[in-house]
């Protein structure tokens, strides 16, 4: 009885005494008085919250991507690794991008602090790389398309397609000569396969050709879509011999005579990453420089699988940090006096944008898994491009629809991956290529042209 006198005490004192003679004149106060004097605590504990307003804020929970705690495979140590480039990201790369992007231009301070990462080149073996796994350097790729997947691509150009084809194609002075100054960043490498008229059909035939002479190797024709090609000091081209037809590879340096590069502008995805359109006009490259143990498109190929895989990769990254934003920004915004992560509609996105994004994370853990015991196959590769490509566009769609019209400002990030999503669907095999590839490993049949 005396804890019930004590809340109606305080009860009382909350009360303004001349808003309750305006409140008088509106309600009888003495039957206000009898209905409260009848309430037990727990009803007056609630009526005094009412009246005085001091209803606790109930704090959010942290957000966390990682729903299905697949980072706690990890070991302590690549644990530790991915935390490391996770804030190194966040502090020295985050807050140059948006300007970079819209600028259409790339930030080169960064990449003597890339280099301090050591990142680059991660799963070879020697040449000052580190002889990781397949799955850690999934899970560095995933951080870099996290924050920027421009950033992402450019790693990704130089540590898996410029370096891969090297290490995988490469003589032992070539490698000896090239690894160890790609690893650190010194000399920066392009992969040129794509050409104008030519993208998904290039085991078809390559219409950039090679000749050899008694001088060396000649080369003619054009390569677009060159990430990297503007400001590289060396790219990998892969040309068509006319004497046997078959898919050759070369390092050409930039200052080989017969060899120019213009940067592609207008682009609306991967603004910061520099491509650039090759053109080889009998450009001579001495046989020192051509890959000696590539010599045919199934060589080219190999160097794919393996990126194929990182591609995933990064796309997992982009849908994570597009739904993370997202999610901090439904946290914030209110409407009609409350967040908006509140209300049912922006909580179904936020679910379906997660599922997806755990299932995207849960298959690539498994791919580069597989990739690491020797088991990768092609059409391993094609599904992750397929699906997680696929999957991070409707995730970033989602990401920028909860975010109202503020959800194309670049202040707010996701317009960013919004646009880029469509770059890292497309590239690196469409979705139609990656498709047929697995059609024919599930039905013995090639649908292929």
């Amino acid at each position: 009885m005396l804890g019930k006198m004590k809340n109606i005490i305080k009860l009382l004192k909350t009360v303004d005494f001349e808003q309750l003679e305006k409140v008088s004149k509106k309600v009888d106060l003495a039957e206000v008085m009898g209905a409260v004097s009848k309430m037990d605590e727990k009803q007056l504990q609630m009526a005094m919250k009412l009246l005085t307003g001091t209803k606790k804020k109930k704090d959010p929970p942290p957000i966390d991507a990682d729903f299905y705690n697949i980072d706690g495979k990890l070991s302590a140590e690549d644990r530790a690794l991915q935390l490391r480039v996770r804030s190194f990201l966040e502090a020295e790369v985050k807050p140059l991008v948006n300007n970079y992007w819209l600028h259409d231009e790339f930030p080169f301070e960064i990449i003597p602090k890339l280099a301090e990462l050591n990142v680059c080149g991660y799963v070879y073996q020697g040449y000052g790389c580190a002889g990781g796994t397949s799955l850690m350097d999934g899970i560095i790729a995933s951080e870099f398309g996290r924050i920027d997947p421009s950033i992402a691509t450019f790693l990704g150009v130089q540590s898996g397609l410029a370096m891969g084809s090297i290490y995988m194609c490469g003589s032992d002075i070539q490698k000896e000569e090239w690894l160890p100054k790609m690893q650190q960043l010194k000399v920066i490498g392009a992969f040129g396969l794509t050409e104008p008229e030519v993208g998904s059909a290039t085991a078809g035939g390559l219409t950039t050709t090679c000749r050899r002479t008694n001088k060396g190797w000649v080369l003619n024709g054009q390569k677009k879509w060159i990430g990297n090609s503007t400001f590289s000091d060396i790219t990998i081209i892969w040309a068509r011999d006319l004497d046997d037809n078959q898919v050759k590879g070369f390092i050409v340096r930039k200052d080989n005579p017969g060899f120019s590069v213009e940067k592609i502008k207008g682009k609306m995805a991967l603004r910061i990453v520099q491509n650039g359109l090759i053109t080889l006009t009998n450009c001579l490259v001495p046989e020192s420089d051509r890959l000696p143990h590539a010599q045919s498109f199934k060589d080219t190929a190999k160097v794919l699988q393996m990126t194929r895989a990182g591609v995933a990769w990064m796309a997992v990254g982009c849908a994570r940090g597009a739904y993370e934003n997202a999610l901090a920004y439904t946290l914030q915004r209110e409407q009609f006096g409350k967040p908006i992560a509140s209300f049912q509609l922006i909580q179904n996105h936020l679910v379906e944008m997660l599922s997806n994004l755990t299932a995207m994370q849960t298959l690539v853990f498994r791919l580069s898994e597989l990739q690491d015991e020797g088991k990768l196959k092609d059409e391993h590769a094609s599904l992750a491009k397929v699906f997680c490509t696929l999957r991070t566009r409707d995730i970033v769609s989602r990401a920028r629809e909860v975010m109202g019209g503020n959800g194309i400002l670049l202040e707010y990030n996701v317009a960013r991956f919004l646009a880029d999503a469509e770059a890292i669907y497309s590239y690196e095999g469409t979705k139609e290529i990656n498709s047929l590839i697995v059609g024919r490993s599930i039905t013995g049949f090639s649908a292929f042209v």
